[in-house]
């Protein structure tokens, strides 16, 4: 099953995001995800989602994590 969640990739004290459709059992930081549809900057409080994208992978059955949902609806 697909997940859409957030990856951790910025530098130590200085944290972003990206937003990536991921199979479920992989670990967080493994790096294998099938497609990167955003990203996060903490410190900006600013986030750049390719929605036309994340509705596609939501329309193909991914599930969103609790902090990914919530930075979804933020956008709408």
């Amino acid at each position: 099953m697909l997940v859409i969640r957030l990856q951790r990739v910025g530098r130590r004290n200085d944290p972003s995001f990206r937003l990536v459709a991921v199979d479920s059992r992989r670990k967080t930081k493994s790096g294998n995800f099938v497609e990167i549809l955003g990203a996060y900057d903490v410190k900006k409080g600013s986030a750049v989602i390719k929605r036309d994208r994340v509705d596609y992978w939501l329309s193909k059955g991914a599930k969103t994590s609790l902090t990914a949902r919530n930075l979804l609806k933020k956008q709408v």
